[in-house]
């Protein structure tokens, strides 16, 4: 209401001063004075411009030239008319300042006989007289009051400086969250859980008339993306109960004691609506664990979330409210935040699994217009690892680039096109120079051929030399995504896979003309040997954890680093680690160069296609060496299957750097 006030205001305020000043000029005949003229409105509009002094005026009286004079403002102004001799006598309106209206004056003009008209000045009324003097400072003491009411209303404005401590939390009703567990895809496990909470809201006397008690807070925990808000939106659309959202970050600002303010703010609104739900997005922005910060205990966050842990499990009882929060950082969550009482359940929401993309798939395909040969199992086996966000996402490119072809239906290659864009960035330019091209053909083709014929290694999907994001080569392998554990002889191999393309470098083109393409294969190369010596005990130096612990502790102003890893044994450990690179790119170089005529062969072969899929690759390097068995790609297709349908792998996985 207060909004349409303003805006009525801000109208009508200069309506009001042009109605007025068109008031003025009707009634005074749609005359005004002349400029000068102390207000008198009677002058006619097209008054003279021209001056002429008083004393000139005599002489022209006394010559017999004036014809005419109009007098003005008592005697102050005149108007005449008079026969110019240096224009060819024509008449002109001239402008004369009088000293008064005078007898002599008067006489004179009777005397030569010249018409005149005196017009006395037009009296205001006194109630439009006071008008018009209070009109300004109405005006400005009307605006400053609106511009205060305004700015009273803007964020940081001087009228909400009380209003800090009131929380920003959004309420909805059910029928606003629009969202059911229906409508939630891939997460059949945390929907499980969470039904319970809906259970309890729902009907609690089923739960206490055995004694259970209603849990005070849920905590949703998993990586970006995997629909932690879409679920509690869905607990409260199932449960039709009042909904109140924010985000962690809105309880803390700069002033001391306001995020505080505005927890115990959101809980007295909450217990006027029970039975609600609180909803708390990203809640590691005040959550974090205490006495780690610069200020101690004084910090604002501190207190905000000494204010949260008395509000969800204090002396003063909450019945009827539930908590539901989520994070991707469980792990700096304060352990107080943590305990039974105040989240009594840790609900894991990960990744989906190969049917849970497809649920989620069907969900997001339901506004999209799907070719006849495009199967949404098909893309969930292309894409392990995708998120419920990574998957909508998938579908909104592959709608884009149907509509920039110009297409009706999403078919297989737009599919295929966005997979690619998502992991890799966008499509580049293909190479034109011949040297750079088949450099990096040898490269990528490297990484395939050692991913194929070493048989603890995942196998390739596709190979290309279309450029995408940085890299101007790609080879993707197809990881076992049920594979929950990883053998030393697999890490081993997928070193060995990250080396083939610096191999076939050296072995093609000799050790004095490798590149700089290998660079983002050989740090993978070094982590992954790093990890086995000092996390997973697969060296000689035993099974020993020897991973320096990093602890990060603060000496004044400067962040430190401490190391519980002695000088000698930092020595061994990067011994181990040079000794495993060593031993994997011994057995990657002797592996490509006893395959040098099938490299040759796939290199032409891939210079000529610039893209190659699994199933193409791994048939060619079949007329050259035995493949070792793999169980987790369909057998080898033949030619003729390879003309008559499309390859249908799973998804991706390594990319090069290659340039």
């Amino acid at each position: 209401m207060n909004q349409r006030w303003r805006v009525l205001a801000l109208w009508l305020l200069p309506l009001a001063v042009a109605l007025f000043l068109g008031w003025q000029l009707l009634s005074s005949g749609g005359r005004l004075a002349p400029a000068g003229s102390g207000g008198d409105t009677t002058a006619p509009r097209n008054a003279a411009v021209a001056r002429m002094s008083y004393g000139r005026f005599l002489d022209y009286v006394e010559a017999g030239r004036v014809t005419a004079v109009d007098i003005y403002d008592g005697g102050r102004t005149a108007v005449i008319e008079a026969v110019d001799p240096d224009l060819d006598n024509r008449v002109q309106r001239l402008r004369v300042d009088l000293p008064g209206v005078a007898p002599e004056l008067i006489n004179k003009l009777k005397d030569q006989g010249i018409s005149f008209d005196v017009h006395p000045p037009k009296s205001t009324p006194p109630a439009l007289g006071l008008l018009g003097n209070l009109l300004f400072p109405l005006l400005l003491i009307g605006s400053l009051i609106f511009l205060a009411r305004r700015s009273s209303g803007m964020p940081g404005g001087p009228g909400q400086a009380m209003q800090f401590g009131k929380s920003k939390a959004r309420f909805a009703m059910e029928a606003e969250t629009g969202v059911k567990f229906d409508d939630v895809a891939g997460v059949e496990e945390a929907k499980q859980d969470l039904q319970e909470v809906v259970t309890f809201l729902k009907t609690p006397e089923r739960f206490t008339s055995v004694g259970a008690k209603i849990p005070r807070g849920v905590l949703l925990v998993g990586p970006p993306g995997t629909g932690k808000t879409l679920l509690a939106k869905a607990i409260a659309g199932e449960a039709g109960v009042p909904f109140f959202s924010l985000s962690g970050s809105e309880f803390v600002e700069m002033f001391v004691g306001v995020g505080a303010s505005r927890v115990r703010d959101l809980f007295k609104r909450a217990k006027e609506n029970s039975p609600c739900l609180i909803f708390i997005d990203e809640i590691d922005a005040v959550g974090r664990q205490r006495g780690a910060g610069i200020g101690g205990g004084n910090d604002e966050r501190e207190q905000t979330l000494n204010q949260l842990l008395t509000e969800m499990d204090g002396f003063e009882g909450n019945s009827g409210i539930i908590i539901i929060a989520a994070t991707n950082r469980p792990d700096v969550l304060d352990s107080a935040l943590m305990r039974p009482g105040r989240f009594d359940r840790q609900v894991q929401v990960d990744a989906p699994d190969i049917k849970g993309r497809l649920s989620i798939l069907k969900v997001h395909s339901r506004n999209k217009k799907l070719a006849d040969d495009v199967s949404l199992e098909m893309i969930a086996r292309r894409t392990p690892g995708f998120t419920g966000a990574d998957l909508a996402n998938l579908l909104n490119e592959a709608a884009i680039l149907t509509a920039r072809r110009r297409k009706e239906a999403t078919g297989l290659a737009e599919i295929d096109d966005a997979v690619d864009r998502i992991i890799a960035g966008m499509e580049g330019k293909p190479l034109t120079d011949g040297r750079s091209k088949r450099l990096i053909a040898y490269h990528e083709v490297g990484h395939a051929l050692v991913g194929t014929l070493v048989k603890q290694h995942d196998p390739v999907q596709k190979v290309t030399l279309i450029p995408r994001g940085q890299a101007q080569g790609l080879t993707w392998f197809a990881p076992d995504e049920e594979q929950m554990l990883v053998s030393r002889a697999q890490l081993r191999a997928r070193i060995m896979g990250a080396l083939g393309g610096r191999a076939a470098e050296d072995v093609v083109f000799g050790h004095s003309e490798v590149t700089t393409g290998a660079g983002g294969d050989i740090q993978q190369v070094a982590s992954m040997a790093r990890q086995m010596v000092t996390r997973f005990g697969m060296s000689d130096l035993g099974p020993m954890s020897l991973e320096a612990g990093n602890q990060e502790v603060f000496l004044g102003r400067d962040l430190m680093t401490r190391s519980d890893v002695s000088d000698a044994i930092a020595h061994k450990i990067d011994e181990a680690v040079r000794q495993i690179v060593q031993s994997c790119y011994a057995d990657t170089v002797r592996l490509v160069a006893d395959h040098r005529s099938c490299m040759d062969r796939l290199v032409e072969l891939l210079i000529e296609k610039e893209s190659l899929d699994g199933d193409e690759f791994r048939l060619i390097v079949s007329e050259f060496a035995s493949i070792p068995d793999k169980d987790r790609f369909s057998p080898l297709l033949t030619a003729a299957d390879l003309a008559a349908a499309p390859a249908q792998g799973a998804a991706v996985a390594e990319t090069s750097d290659a340039s």
